[in-house]
């Protein structure tokens, strides 16, 4: 297995021994490197087809203090905008600073940066101080080319990926005893990444798993159950606030053209007989409700089509070498991750977040439509090689260093 193979060879022989007490300085030397490498490809900050939304919203709140129209009537970059607030706000702070495009983009790199360390951090502390996992997933943060060569395009996805990881951290330093000011930090950046992107609300959503699995391990689960009471009594003002979200979002239209990656036919479906479509009027979640309720064998049909796009990393305009590389550590990853998310040994809310993000974010993806690249994808990954490596790891623990007396946190907290 590739992620065993891997660990195998830090550790084995003289060369691991020697070498791997230093793996964090060697980790860091080699996101330097990556960083680096893919600053020099790309030639600097990149601009992308959806940069310019972003660009618009954040180069007027620099120089004006909000978002001034320059079309009274043109309201979609503004009504549009407010779903990614938190990243309009963090370029447009580099922006008044006079760091143009290189600043927002050092500004993601060093973002990332501090996620890496954050993820190394937190999966260390689950496995009670052993540094295989925290390593492993780690390095595969650093080395993976679908998540780091966002830090380079001025697009939402590398600040998102961030906040992502370090709401994770922010969550096992709850666990880990940190008090009022971790519960701070668990909220500042679980409201920062609720308002980076429209999917923001996967990772807040998946802390709330994490918390209903705390709670279903208390006796007699009174406090578990009035939770999901509560939730439920929420659905309708949940399904509200998810239409006013979806506004300027066309999802049935996907559906009608039977994409599966946004506008690309390629794989496109096609119904067997002629589609039901709502009524004008409607909102974006009625009318998906409707379809539903009008084209179910079709909808199915999408809903699992979009389901392998997004999570088999296999696309048709990807390389041959792209598709493999997918192939060799996606598919594995899934299958290790599904194992460390049964390890009675890490703390239990923190596994059901690790597994919760990229599930709800594969719901979404079902339910709207993929990315005709990774943008939907790259943002779960870290997760999926987070839990990856505790599977990995778990049956290689006796070749990791034994920590010091009172390294990590003991995982029955």
């Amino acid at each position: 297995m590739l992620f065993h193979s891997a660990i195998r060879g830090a550790q084995d022989g003289q060369w691991g021994r020697r070498w791997w007490p230093a793996h964090g300085a060697l980790l860091a030397g080699l996101w330097l490197l990556v960083q680096t490498g893919l600053l020099l490809y790309y030639r600097g900050p990149r601009y992308a087809a959806d940069s310019w939304r972003y660009l618009e919203y954040a180069g007027s709140v620099a120089q004006h203090g909000y978002y001034k129209f320059a079309d009274p009537n043109d309201r979609f970059v503004y009504e549009h905008g407010q779903r990614y607030l938190v990243y309009i706000l963090f370029q447009s702070f580099w922006l008044g600073l006079g760091a143009g495009w290189w600043g927002i983009v050092l500004g993601q790199v060093l973002a990332s940066g501090l996620a890496a360390r954050a993820l190394y951090g937190a999966l260390r502390q689950l496995a009670g101080g052993r540094t295989g996992a925290a390593a492993l997933a780690t390095g595969l943060f650093i080395l993976w080319p679908d998540i780091q060569r966002f830090n380079c395009f001025l697009l939402t996805e590398s600040l998102f990926i961030s906040l992502s990881v370090l709401a994770f951290a922010a969550l096992v330093q709850v666990w880990a005893g940190g008090g009022r000011a971790a519960w701070l930090g668990l909220g500042l950046v679980l409201g920062l990444t609720l308002l980076a992107r429209p999917n923001g609300f996967v990772v807040a959503a998946a802390a709330g798993v994490a918390g209903l699995a705390q709670l279903a391990q208390r006796p007699g689960r009174r406090l578990f159950w009035t939770a999901v009471g509560l939730l439920t009594l929420a659905v309708p003002l949940l399904l509200g606030a998810l239409n006013q979200q979806l506004n300027t979002f066309f999802i049935v239209e996907t559906y009608a053209r039977g994409e599966l990656m946004f506008g690309a036919r390629a794989w496109a479906q096609h119904p067997a007989a002629a589609l039901q479509l709502p009524p004008a009027g409607l909102g974006q979640v009625p009318r998906v409700l409707y379809f539903a309720a009008h084209n179910p064998e079709f909808l199915l049909q999408l809903m699992l089509g979009k389901l392998f796009v997004f999570a088999s990393g296999l696309k048709p305009q990807y390389s041959r070498l792209h598709c493999l590389a997918n192939a060799l550590v996606l598919w594995p990853a899934y299958w290790l991750a599904a194992r460390g998310a049964r390890r009675p040994d890490v703390w239990l809310p923190a596994r059901a977040f690790l597994l919760a993000v990229p599930l709800l974010q594969a719901g979404v993806v079902m339910l709207t439509v993929d990315d005709w690249d990774v943008r939907f994808l790259a943002p779960v990954l870290p997760f999926v090689f987070g839990l990856a490596a505790l599977g990995a790891a778990r049956g290689l623990a006796a070749r990791f260093p034994t920590p010091p007396p009172g390294a990590g946190v003991p995982a029955g907290r």
